[in-house]
C-alpha cells in the first residue's frame, strides 16, 4: 500500500497517531516518544511493505546500509581514520549503488533475485538519508549513530515513500526533544492544518485538474492543446506532490517530529534561483549542500578552473544533470535537468551584468513581471519533464 494514496490508508494511520497524541497530551519524555516512533515505523512498514517480498527488500536494504554506516563511522573514529577521499568515495558509492542500479536499468529489478533486494518504493529518499549521514560523518559532525535511531530516521513512515528529506542530526534532536503539553499542542494544531491542506490539494484540487483538464488533453495534440497541457500538467504536479508532502509533514508533527517543509509558494518566485529555494525544498537543498557547494569549494581548492564563475556554472550542469538522471534516464528527464542548469547559468550571468547594464529595476511592477516570466519558464520545464515533447 502506497502512503497517502487512498482513504483506507488514513484509517490505518489512526493506530500510530492516536497513542502519539495521547503521549503528547500527557507530556511524556522524549525517550518514550522516540520508542513509540520506532514501534510505529516498524508497525506501519508491515502495512506499507505488502506483499512480503517488499519487506524483505526493505530489511535487506536497511541491513546493507547499516553495515556501511557502522564500518565507516568506526573507521573515522579509529586511529587509522584519516580523512581519505578514496575511502569516502568508496563508501558513498556502495551506499548509492542500489539506487544507481534501479535508475540506470529499472527492468533489472524485475528479474528474479533482484526483485526481492532492490527497487522498492522510497529507495531514493532512503538513499539520500543514508548518504547524508555518511557525508556528515566525514565532516566530523556525526560521532555516534545508534541502530534504533538509524531505523527511525531512515524508515520514518510518514516520509518513507516521497520525502521530505530530513537530516539525521535535526531528526534525532526532535526525536528526543522534551515537549510540554503546550509545545505538543501547538505542533499538533499545525500538523492537523497540514493534513487538511493535503486533502484539499491532493484529493480535491489535483483530482479535479486531472479528471476534467489533464485526462482530456492526454488524447489531443497540436500547438494549442500542448500549450494548455503545459499549464494544466504543471498545476497538477504541484497540487498532487504538495498534497502528499503536506500529509507527510502533518503526520510527522503529530508524531512529535517537525519534518522540514517541501514547498513555499513556488509560483510566486521572482527568478529561477528563488524557485529552487521554494520547490521541493528538502531535495533541492540536499543537492545544493552535498553536491553543488562541495563541487564548487573543491574546485576552488584545487584551482580546477581559472574563473570562479566557470566553476559555478559547471557545478550547475553537474548538479542539475544528476537531478535529472535521478528522476530517470529517459530523455525528458535529462533534458529537464540541462534546461534548469541553463536557466540557472543564464540568470546568474544576467544578474551580474544587471548591476552595470540595468536590464531591470525594482518595485512592484518589476516584481510582478519577474514572477510572470519565471512562472512561464518553470511551466515550460514541466512540459519537458512530462515527456510530451519527446
Amino acid at each position: 500500500m502506497t502512503p497517502f494514496e487512498d482513504f483506507s490508508f488514513f484509517i490505518y494511520l489512526l493506530i500510530p497517531i492516536v497513542p502519539a497524541v495521547l503521549l503528547g497530551i500527557l507530556g511524556v519524555s522524549g525517550k518514550v516518544r522516540a520508542a513509540w516512533v520506532l514501534l510505529s515505523t516498524l508497525g506501519m512498514l508491515l502495512l506499507i511493505g505488502r506483499p512480503l517480498s517488499v519487506l524483505y527488500q526493505i530489511a535487506g536494504y536497511l541491513l546493507f546500509q547499516w553495515i556501511i554506516v557502522r564500518l565507516y563511522l568506526s573507521y573515522r573514529l579509529s586511529a587509522l581514520g584519516k580523512n581519505r577521499a578514496g575511502v569516502f568515495y568508496l563508501v558513498t558509492f556502495l551506499a548509492i549503488l542500489p539506487l544507481v542500479v534501479v535508475k540506470i536499468n529499472p527492468s533489472f529489478i524485475a528479474l528474479g533475485f533482484w526483485q526481492t533486494v532492490i527497487g522498492f518504493i522510497g529507495i531514493s529518499y532512503l538513499t539520500f538519508r543514508t548518504a547524508g549521514i555518511i557525508i556528515e560523518i566525514r565532516d566530523g559532525l556525526i560521532k555516534e549513530v545508534r541502530l534504533v535511531d538509524f531505523i527511525s530516521f531512515v524508515l520514518f513512515f510518514p516520509t518513507i515513500a516521497s520525502g521530505p528529506i530530513d537530516r539525521y542530526r535535526r531528526f534525532v534532536t526532535d526525536l528526543y526533544k522534551p515537549l510540554t503539553r503546550q509545545d505538543y499542542g501547538e505542533l499538533a494544531i499545525q500538523g492537523m492544518d497540514y493534513i487538511f491542506r493535503g486533502f484539499l490539494y491532493k484529493f480535491i484540487i489535483a483530482y479535479l485538474i486531472n479528471k476534467y483538464w489533464l485526462e482530456p488533453l492526454n488524447h489531443t495534440f497540436g500547438f494549442l492543446p500542448t500549450l494548455k497541457y503545459m499549464y494544466v500538467y504543471g498545476f497538477y504536479l504541484f497540487f498532487n506532490f504538495a498534497g502528499y508532502s503536506a500529509f507527510a509533514i502533518g503526520v510527522s508533527y503529530l508524531m512529535g517530529i517537525k519534518t522540514p517543509i517541501n514547498f513555499d509558494k513556488p509560483f510566486m518566485s521572482k527568478n529561477i534561483k528563488d524557485f529552487w529555494n521554494r520547490w521541493h525544498i528538502s531535495l533541492s537543498f540536499w543537492f545544493r549542500d552535498y553536491i553543488y557547494m562541495r563541487f564548487v569549494l573543491d574546485s576552488a581548492k584545487k584551482k580546477r578552473f581559472k574563473n570562479r564563475y566557470t566553476a559555478s556554472y559547471v557545478g550547475y550542469l553537474f548538479l542539475f544533470g544528476i537531478m535529472g538522471v535521478w528522476h530517470g534516464t529517459q530523455l525528458q528527464y535529462v533534458l529537464y535537468g540541462l534546461y534548469h542548469a541553463g536557466l540557472m547559468i543564464g540568470f546568474d550571468f544576467l544578474d551580474r551584468k544587471n548591476k552595470t547594464w540595468k536590464y531591470w529595476g525594482t518595485g512592484p511592477i518589476w516584481d510582478l513581471s519577474a514572477i510572470l516570466v519565471t512562472f512561464h519558464f518553470v511551466m515550460f520545464g514541466f512540459l519537458i519533464f512530462s515527456g510530451r515533447l519527446v
